[in-house]
């Protein structure tokens, strides 16, 4: 499976709306070619996100069907975004959604976002510096398409207090916009953008876990920090120790996840001046300290997620990392 799962499921459903249309790869791909794309498989995800939408451009020429971008992203189920997924998922309201999709939006998108206060709401804008004017409109239906599909699924009942902003005049297929939006949608605006009230940001999502949260948002965490740089030993350990918070791996399972032995591991970590006891370690102090300001958990709670047979063990292990007991910092960050 590619590293990038949510360009992986798009790519697969565009390549079966060509099936559907009866357009053969070979034809697909000679005609992309023009266009500049160079792959010829788009199972693994391995090119640029402008090569991807002069894919998007190519399938909408062939079949004619210029609904394509948006119905693609009506088909993504939020499974497709993976970690992010499980994190907006257990967000606690769409405020908190919208905030890690502003943070981590260019991990998981390729597309940046940056929000504004606006009437007591706020607008999500897209930032779009790249390709033709046409490939921004795919990439802004395409956009609108996911988030329309991923607000509706964290929600239940109906979307009021949005609008879509969009900086194109109306599509010869606006009807499809009418039926494929809850929400109203309004052309030749200045930004590509969404506006949602108060009240919407506000509305609590269904799915809402405000333990799992603190995991999921560490995992995300993780990943932005990989785009910082090469992928470290002590980074990919850090993820994997996230990914298995409340039953931590132990080093023997991390080295096998990672194909070494535990001998490399160790000396590799030691190589980045680190050892597997003061990551996990690090990794115990971060989630405690989100565990503390984030949920009502109880340290006997917290102490179990972390693996801690014995609350005493825990709390002792708190003092010697933070110098306070883990009921002061609670306060403290309550305060």
């Amino acid at each position: 499976m590619p590293l990038n799962r949510l360009l992986y499921d798009l790519s697969k459903q565009l390549m079966s709306e060509l099936e559907m249309a009866k357009v053969t790869p070979n034809k697909f791909f000679s005609k992309a070619q023009q266009r500049g794309v160079t792959t010829t498989d788009t199972s693994q995800a391995g090119f640029s996100g402008l090569e991807w939408l002069a894919l998007l451009e190519t399938a909408i020429e062939l079949t004619g069907d210029p609904c394509l971008a948006i119905r693609l992203g009506q088909r993504i189920g939020i499974e497709s975004y993976g970690t992010f997924g499980f994190a907006l998922m257990s967000c606690a309201n769409q405020r908190e959604a919208i905030e890690l999709l502003e943070r981590y939006g260019k991990v998981f998108f390729q597309t940046s976002y940056q929000s504004y206060e606006h009437k007591g709401g706020l607008l999500l804008r897209v930032n779009l510096k790249n390709g033709t004017p046409r490939q921004q409109q795919l990439i802004t239906e395409l956009c609108f398409s996911q988030l329309s599909s991923i607000g509706t699924s964290l929600q239940a009942g109906s979307v009021k207090g949005a609008e879509i902003h969009v900086s194109y005049p109306e599509p010869s297929h606006l009807a499809y916009y009418q039926s494929a939006f809850p929400i109203p949608v309004k052309f030749n605006c200045e930004h590509n953008q969404l506006f949602m009230s108060a009240q919407l940001l506000d509305t609590p999502v269904r799915t809402a876990n405000a333990s799992e949260h603190v995991v999921f948002h560490q995992q995300c965490e993780e990943m932005l920090r990989s785009l910082d740089g090469a992928q470290s030993t002590t980074v990919a350990v850090r993820r994997l120790l996230i990914q298995s918070a409340g039953q931590f791996l132990n080093i023997t399972q991390v080295a096998d996840r990672l194909h070494v032995s535990e001998r490399t591991l160790r000396r590799r970590l030691n190589a980045e001046s680190t050892n597997f006891k003061t990551i996990i370690e690090e990794i115990r102090n971060l989630l405690a300290r989100e565990y503390l300001a984030k949920t009502e958990l109880t340290i006997a709670e917290i102490a179990y997620l972390l693996g801690y047979a014995e609350t005493v063990n825990f709390r002792r292990a708190f003092v010697r990392w933070n110098a306070e007991t883990p009921n002061k910092y609670r306060q403290q960050q309550a305060a």
